[in-house]
């Protein structure tokens, strides 16, 4: 079958979407997305000089990732459900939109308040691109085609979240371009990705009469993942662990939780609806998702700390060390998705992924500064053979297990999940770094007596250091504790894939479905859209409980 065949969305004429049409609107759909992403990553290695020149300090620093990771892990579901109520094509604009805006005020800030700020818009827009691109999808492509066509959207995110250090690291050693060109970079892409998806994006718009949306609920979600991202970022460093308050921000975390649970069982038209979690693919694809993110962004944000300064490397060398694992991510997401457009069978691919990520993160545990490259490389290839086999197919699983009238809302659950790990895992896995590295400079200062520890503090300095600065012996303790501490980050993410893992092997395995929901040719649903929805519904819930 082709997804000539099955495709919900329609062409001008009202014939459905042919491949050549499908690939015309993903490569709007792809490049957005990846311009999104590589904000995210991009500033890695030009944050040192930003705050630098705008005259910030550590807290600055922390903030200008955080901001924007909160913004989008918190809007995410808020953009599902109005994937399901307004047009999506419309609201993959005003995502673009809204990033492009975020980027060219970024670009001009003068201060880091006002950075911050930008980093916040941004977060917005990336939180919408990376919501509506899983949901345009299936809107576009039945789940039995979808794979073919995720491992695009897999690879664009891979390459996006590792080549992101490397083109920051170009961008900012040009002295005819500078830090600012890392936010301004990717607006032409942008507005490239807006035109094309206006030409060629034609979807299924499912029409609602009285819409509302759930504002008090995104309120709600919104402000719990926000206090718990900054209790994460803050803890063991602004405040101790145990202090009032770590206690006064998880207890207002689960006091705004459980309003939000309160508010969403009794609300229309829930962000979250929460009957999804009864079916028990989606509930545990939500899970799985939640400890992928965590190892998947350990994967992807500490291996420029790794090889710039336990290797000693160029920013933009430490991106072409990476190639290996965007080697594996785009090489498994591709080829899993075809063979699963081919057999209709997924599951296998769900537990080889968990099996490969766990075994990947777990080598990576064992490298040290001085280990052999080709090591390394290896098995950074077999964490990318994992993520890619993971990744795409947990979003795929679900969308197979809903009605059109809830994609939307089910597909960001997923990414809501992941992103949320993947927000947690990089604050509380940084702050497991700046902790085991500097017991592991102490132990190497110590050992190198009373004229060599105080040579390495003096040059030190106490921040990140500089490696060309540092006398031989006291570089080579430097480089010994990034390395060690780096691979400690790895190794206490295992754990988190091996629970993904385990969490995959009781998802019960559905067919994947050859059809989506029909539209009319303008994109309006059928007038009768599917009179026993509600019995579909619960055919699949029952499925999903068994």
């Amino acid at each position: 079958m082709t997804a000539t065949t099955h495709s919900a969305a329609t062409g001008d004429d009202g014939a459905p979407m042919t491949h050549r049409q499908i690939m015309e609107a993903l490569s709007g759909l792809l490049i957005g997305m990846f311009v999104a992403i590589l904000s995210s990553t991009i500033i890695s290695n030009a944050l040192p000089q930003i705050v630098t020149d705008l005259g910030g300090g550590q807290s600055a620093y922390t903030w200008m990732v955080t901001a924007a990771l909160l913004s989008m892990t918190a809007t995410t579901p808020l953009w599902g459900k109005l994937a399901d109520l307004v047009s999506k094509r419309m609201l993959v604009q005003i995502a673009l939109l809204i990033w492009i805006a975020g980027s060219v005020a970024a670009g001009l800030a003068t201060s880091t308040g006002a950075l911050i700020a930008c980093r916040v818009v941004q977060g917005i827009g990336v939180g919408g691109l990376s919501a509506l691109a899983q949901i345009i999808m299936a809107a576009m492509i039945a789940p039995r085609e979808r794979g073919r066509y995720s491992g695009y959207l897999g690879a664009t995110f891979a390459i996006a979240t590792v080549g992101g250090p490397l083109l920051g690291g170009v961008i900012t050693d040009t002295s005819w371009l500078g830090w600012r060109w890392c936010f301004y970079a990717g607006v032409p892409f942008a507005l490239l990705a807006l035109v094309v998806l206006r030409r060629t994006l034609r979807l299924p718009v499912v029409k609602r009469r009285d819409v509302k949306v759930d504002w008090l609920g995104a309120t709600l979600i919104s402000a719990a993942v926000s206090l718990l991202l900054i209790w994460v970022t803050f803890a063991g460093d602004s405040f101790g662990w145990a202090s009032w308050q770590t206690y006064a921000m998880l207890g207002g975390t689960a006091l705004l939780a459980a309003a939000f649970l309160w508010v969403e069982s009794r609300a229309g038209e829930p962000i979250i609806p929460l009957h999804l979690f009864r079916n028990r693919t989606i509930a545990l694809a939500s899970v799985a998702s939640l400890f992928v993110g965590v190892a998947m962004f350990a994967g992807t944000v500490f291996f420029s700390q790794y090889f710039q300064l336990a290797r000693g490397l160029s920013p933009t060398m430490s991106g072409v060390m990476t190639i290996p694992m965007i080697a594996g991510i785009f090489l498994s997401s591709t080829v899993s998705g075809r063979l699963i457009t081919r057999t209709g069978r997924w599951k296998s691919w769900l537990v080889i992924g968990g099996v490969l990520t766990t075994a990947g993160l777990g080598l990576l545990g064992t490298i040290r500064y001085d280990t052999a490259y080709w090591h390394t490389a290896v098995y950074m290839a077999v964490l990318g053979l994992g993520i890619g086999m993971t990744m795409q197919n947990l979003v795929l699983c679900t969308q197979n297990q809903v009605d059109a009238s809830e994609l939307g809302a089910a597909s960001s659950v997923v990414t809501f999940f992941r992103s949320l790990g993947g927000a947690i895992g990089v604050s509380a896995l940084g702050a497991l770094l700046g902790t085991r590295v500097t017991g592991y400079v102490e132990d190497g200062l110590t050992a190198l007596g009373p004229e060599g520890a105080a040579a390495g503090q003096a040059a030190a300095g106490g921040g990140i250091p500089d490696l060309d600065l540092l006398p031989g012996p006291v570089r080579t303790v430097m480089e010994s504790a990034y390395g060690h501490g780096v691979a400690d980050v790895f190794l206490y993410s295992a754990p988190f894939a091996l629970l993904a893992l385990v969490v995959t092997v009781f998802i019960k395995e559905v067919p994947l479905k050859t059809h989506t929901v029909v539209t009319d040719a303008d994109g309006d649903t059928n007038p009768d859209p599917g009179k026993d929805a509600d019995a579909a519904a619960r055919r699949v819930e029952a499925a999903g409980r068994s």
